[in-house]
């Protein structure tokens, strides 16, 4: 029997933690693992106290029909990496690589383009990560070196 490689086993976890998103539209899980220990893990979801859209039965975006990757002030959820970011020390996440995996609500299917959004690529590279591995199928992934987010990509700035 052929043992599972790391990063669909980190990925498979970080899976295990998207179920407990309570978005209605896409479901996210994300874990730092730093020295092959899990240094923290989120989900997106409404901050801690306040109504999330799977508690209100809907989600605003949705009503007002704004695609998807637009209008995030209007989400009520907090990003998955955001949150596990904020469960972790700065000095557990220096040198650590961040898995994400990503799900459509509606079909239940993995999302194939999973990626961070440039709000939570900024908190990546502050929290002084430097890899990112995203779920882009059942056992496909891609890897990205936070450094090509920092020297190489014009999309953090904004576009006007």
């Amino acid at each position: 029997m052929a043992r599972r490689e790391k990063e669909n086993y980190y990925l498979d976890i970080a899976e295990t933690v998207m179920e407990r998103s309570t978005c209605l539209r896409r479901k996210y899980g994300a874990i730092i693992v730093h020295n092959d220990e899990i240094v923290a893990t989120g989900y997106n979801g409404a901050p801690r106290g306040r109504k999330n859209c799977l508690d209100l039965g809907k989600c605003t975006r949705d009503e007002l029909n704004i695609p998807s990757g637009e209008r995030y002030e209007l989400c009520r959820s907090v990003h998955a990496e955001a949150n596990a970011i904020i469960s972790a020390a700065r000095r557990d996440m220096l040198g650590a690589t961040l898995y994400l995996a990503g799900q459509n609500c509606k079909t239940n299917e993995l999302l194939s383009d999973t990626t961070s959004c440039l709000m939570c690529r900024r908190l990546i590279i502050n929290a002084g990560i430097t890899k990112v591995v995203c779920r882009t199928g059942e056992d496909e992934f891609t890897v990205t070196p936070v450094r090509d987010w920092v020297y190489g990509d014009d999309s953090l700035a904004l576009k006007i």
